[in-house]
Order: structure tokens, then C-alpha cells, then sequence
């Protein structure tokens, strides 16, 4: 658990600066002057400003509150969605349970960011359209996941002795089934955090996810990658807040995933 220690202090920090980047940021992050664009990094604006004469660093503080609270929401929504549909589709079987797993068989022979650039296309772009074509995408792999673990706990004797006590399919479901199901899902989702992170930043990057002057890190560096020679910060400052926000995330995952392998 130590070990685990330090990744978590590292990942709450990073989401404490998203939850109140409002309050942290030195400049209003929308606020322009152009008489001040492209001034490199110095001691008023610490990563300089951009084209328009926006502070940089307040638009790295505040694009972690759209990019990292909208994929944590977002991969939530997946993780809960897809496992719930896999339970059942493990615990019941059936039509319903064929049905799903076809259908999720169809997302996931599809090359994802292929899948999610298209489907955020024809969605008309947007943060909300392009978190959709990713939640449309995301599913399958939790949904695969969670019905492998619901076959296995469903031939548990405890299930046996609970449906003779009278229990229904329902409380069995969301008392025996899903929280066993619980811990892998967890670690699985740990681990994915900061691939969401980059899809959801790429589809910004590639002008199907926020708009300006939105500050989100994907569509700053979208803004700001004709620049890279003259104004190398603007591209570079977001770039490295989504270096350091994934690894992050990653680390922890992986810590995450090597504890609870220990605790089995």
C-alpha cells in the first residue's frame, strides 16, 4: 500500500488543480491582449502568452478542468455502463446476452480511433459529441470484461444458497455479482484514464472536440502547432501537461493493478 502512495497524492493533486483551476489560475484564461501576444516566457507570464495575448499558464490550469474532469467522467460513465451490461449479459445469458455480445463484437473490430473520429464526425464535433463517439466505442471492453467475471461467479455455490434464500435475480445481481466483479473493473479503468485522455485531447487536436476559445489542452495545441518554430511554448506547454497527466495516471494504474494481484 506505500507504494501506491505517492502515485495517489500525485493523481489528487492533478485533480484538485482541475476541480478548482477557477481559483488557481494567475490571469483570466480568455481575457486578450494583443499588444502582449506571443510573449515568450518571463516572470509575469511564467509559459508566456499566445497569439491572442492569453496567459498560457492559465490556460493549461484551466484546460485540465475541461480535459481531465471530462475523462474521468466520461471513462466513469463507460467503465459503469459497460460493466453493468456485461453482468447481466454473463449472469442471465440468452437472446439478450447473444445480442450484446455480437453487437460489441462489431465496435471492437473496428480500429478505435478510427471508429471515434468518424462516428465524432458525423456528430458534428463538439467536447459532448466527441466524448459520445468515445463512449460509443468504449463499452465493449468492460462490457467483455465484467460478463467473462459473471460467468465465473456465476457458478459459485454462494449463488446457489442465495437464490434458494429466496433472493431475486436483481439482488443477486447487484449484491453477489457486480461487487465481485468490482476490483478488476477498477483496475481496468485505472489503466485506461490515460488513453481517454489522449483520444479525447486527439479529437480536439484534430478539430472534432472542443471549440475555441474553449481551453482544453487537445484544441490548444491544435491552435497553437503553427507556431512550433516561432513560439514553440504555446504548443509545448499543453503538450507536456498531457505528458504528465497520463504518465501519471499511468503509473498509477499500473501500481494499482500490481496491488491488487498482491492482495489475491
Amino acid at each position: 500500500m506505500k507504494s501506491l502512495i505517492p502515485y495517489l497524492a500525485a493523481a489528487g493533486l492533478l485533480i484538485f488543480i482541475a476541480v478548482f483551476a477557477d481559483w488557481l489560475t494567475p490571469f483570466d484564461p480568455y481575457a486578450q491582449d494583443l499588444e502582449g501576444a506571443l510573449a515568450p516566457p518571463n516572470a509575469t507570464n511564467l509559459l508566456g502568452t499566445d497569439r491572442y495575448g492569453r496567459d498560457v499558464l492559465s490556460r493549461v490550469i484551466v484546460g485540465s478542468q475541461t480535459t481531465l474532469c471530462a475523462s474521468l467522467l466520461l471513462l466513469a460513465t463507460i467503465a459503469t455502463a459497460g460493466s453493468l451490461i456485461g453482468a447481466v449479459c454473463g449472469y442471465c445469458g440468452g437472446w439478450l446476452d447473444t445480442f450484446l455480445m455480437r453487437l460489441s463484437d462489431v465496435f471492437l473490430a473496428f480500429p478505435q480511433m478510427v471508429f471515434a473520429i468518424a462516428a465524432a464526425g458525423a456528430l458534428g464535433g463538439g467536447l459532448l459529441n466527441a466524448a459520445a463517439a468515445l463512449a460509443i466505442i468504449g463499452w465493449p471492453k468492460y462490457a467483455r470484461i465484467s460478463r467473462g467475471l459473471a460467468l465465473t461467479i456465476r457458478a459459485m455455490p454462494y449463488l446457489d444458497a442465495a437464490k434458494m434464500a429466496g433472493s431475486s435475480s436483481a439482488a443477486i445481481l447487484f449484491t453477489h455479482v457486480l461487487p465481485n466483479i468490482a476490483g478488476p473493473v477498477l483496475v481496468t479503468a485505472a489503466l485506461d484514464i490515460g488513453t481517454i485522455i489522449m483520444e479525447l485531447a486527439g479529437l480536439s487536436f484534430l478539430g472534432l472536440g472542443a471549440m475555441p476559445p474553449t481551453a482544453e489542452w487537445g484544441a490548444m495545441m491544435n491552435n497553437g502547432r503553427s507556431m512550433l518554430q516561432t513560439a514553440p511554448w504555446v504548443i509545448l506547454a499543453p503538450g507536456t501537461a498531457i505528458f504528465i497527466t497520463v504518465a501519471t495516471f499511468n503509473l498509477l494504474g499500473d501500481k494499482l493493478r500490481d496491488f491488487m494481484g498482491g492482495q489475491r
